[in-house]
């Protein structure tokens, strides 16, 4: 019998789900059903794909609060938050849908005599997911519907935190009359993971995850001439500018730091706050901070869960009392948390200052409740001080001088720039980063760029 993937809830350590993992046989038969059913569905018409997508997305959201209790059961976010990722599940499908047809339509030049000349978008063939347990849906929604609708296959393997959400779009698109072998899930090892990467059938893999994962991503594809998506997180800033509306920076900011336990790509990891306003911002953020109620996140008055497992609480807790040895002051008294407990997943949330670069909370990714915020005198100290990163994913700026914005979003090495908001992903924008954030982009028109490849028609009149 093959082994057993076990998904441990981080609300009381106990097994939640089993699932065996898929035989190497089993992998075979749906890499080669995946092949097959995406020959025939790549001739479906663009329309006929969008009708059979918003069905399942219909059927899906039948049973949002199902999937939303599953979430937190699941990686522990609260209950009370959770169904907020299927509206933006439903904001992103629908978008992704809706702009297929223009998306994916021939491009025409028109402007020679005598010939018809035009690129085609061409489906890729089998796409392979591999999706995270953080936001389950938002992250594999982002590449399973523009796949299927740009007319590809989709094979997803997810998290063994969240395998249920796997079913849960297994579940609507056979409901919904997807072609049979079009989308289906795997239970892997990470070898075999690594195996399906290498298959000669699979022809681009989107990948969300650490930076060493996307590196074992790029390994295990080397021999073959594939795209790849890699979206690896970030340590995201964020600027407060003089000009600031302080209290609305304060109340977004917290949000975009604590949110989901910080357990986001793009949430915010390190602020720099102009020095005429720092201290009023500080007093402001750790008072709302300090507002947060951590516990069980079944219970609706929690707003603030357990982390996903208790080693990744435990780094964040290294990285706190690493800081405050080398000199940074703690603003939170985790004691007045009382489900906080060392050896748990429980962690409560921490505001830390006198940090600077030197501390690994300045420069790794924390990927939990903590933040660190820095005073700055000018627009140029705070650019210089958030490019200092070996990431590139989002920037946020917190101003009301627009031009002043564009300016510095323009020196700002990332993939996105927000002004006065922050942790949102809006899909008629491409989502992209740079440097070890990764490379290739989901979501807007471009990210059906990813998902297809330009064929020429160059056609003469004889």
């Amino acid at each position: 019998m093959p082994a057993v993937q076990k998904t441990i809830t981080p609300i009381d350590n106990s097994i939640y789900v089993e699932r065996p993992y898929n035989s190497a046989a089993e992998i075979r038969t749906v890499l080669s059903a995946a092949q097959k059913a995406q020959a025939a569905w790549k001739h479906t018409p663009v329309a006929e794909r969008a009708a059979i997508l918003t069905k399942a997305v219909d059927i899906f959201l039948t049973k949002k609060d199902q999937h939303a209790e599953e979430i937190t059961r699941q990686m522990g976010r609260p209950i009370s938050q959770s169904p907020g990722e299927m509206r933006g599940f439903e904001e992103r499908a629908r978008y992704m849908i809706q702009i297929g047809p223009e998306a994916l339509a021939d491009i025409e030049a028109t402007d020679k005599p005598g010939f018809t000349r035009f690129i085609r978008r061409e489906p890729l063939g089998v796409v392979f997911i591999v999706a995270p347990w953080n936001y389950p849906y938002l992250t594999s929604v982002n590449g399973v519907i523009p796949a299927l609708m740009a007319g590809n296959a989709v094979i997803l393997k997810h998290s063994a935190q969240t395998p249920l959400c796997a079913e849960s779009f297994q579940d609507a698109f056979d409901k919904a009359g997807l072609p049979k072998g079009l989308f289906q899930h795997l239970v892997l090892t990470h070898d075999d993971t690594a195996k399906v990467i290498a298959a000669p059938e699979v022809a681009y893999v989107n990948f969300t995850g650490s930076v060493a994962g996307g590196h074992a991503v790029q390994q295990a594809a080397l021999g073959k001439f594939i795209g790849l998506g890699l979206e690896l997180g970030g340590k995201d800033p964020a600027y407060v500018r003089a000009d600031a509306n302080l209290d609305h920076a304060v109340e977004n900011l917290v949000d975009g730091a604590m949110f989901n336990s910080g357990q986001c790509c793009c949430a915010i990891e390190r602020i720099y706050v102009h020095e005429s306003l720092y201290d009023k911002f500080v007093d402001g953020f750790v008072d709302l901070t300090k507002k947060y109620r951590l516990g069980n996140p079944l219970d609706t008055n929690t707003n603030l869960g357990p982390m996903v497992r208790t080693s990744a609480a435990e780094f964040v807790r290294g990285q706190i009392q690493d800081a405050v040895k080398r000199g940074a002051k703690a603003l939170v008294d985790a004691k007045s948390f009382a489900a906080d407990k060392p050896g748990t997943p429980y962690l409560a949330p921490q505001v830390l200052v006198n940090v600077d670069h030197s501390m690994s909370v300045m420069s790794d990714e924390s990927f939990g409740p903590v933040i660190g915020i820095m005073k700055v005198k000018s627009d140029d100290e705070a650019v210089k001080l958030m490019n200092d990163s070996k990431f590139g994913l989002t920037a946020a700026l917190w101003t009301q001088d627009e031009q002043a914005a564009l300016k510095i979003g323009d020196q700002v090495v990332t993939g996105t720039v927000y002004m006065n908001r922050c942790d949102y992903l809006d899909p008629a924008l491409a989502w992209v980063g740079v440097k070890d954030s990764g490379r290739g982009a989901t979501l807007s028109k471009v990210g059906y760029e990813m998902l297809t490849r330009p064929k020429s028609f160059h056609l003469r009149q004889i």
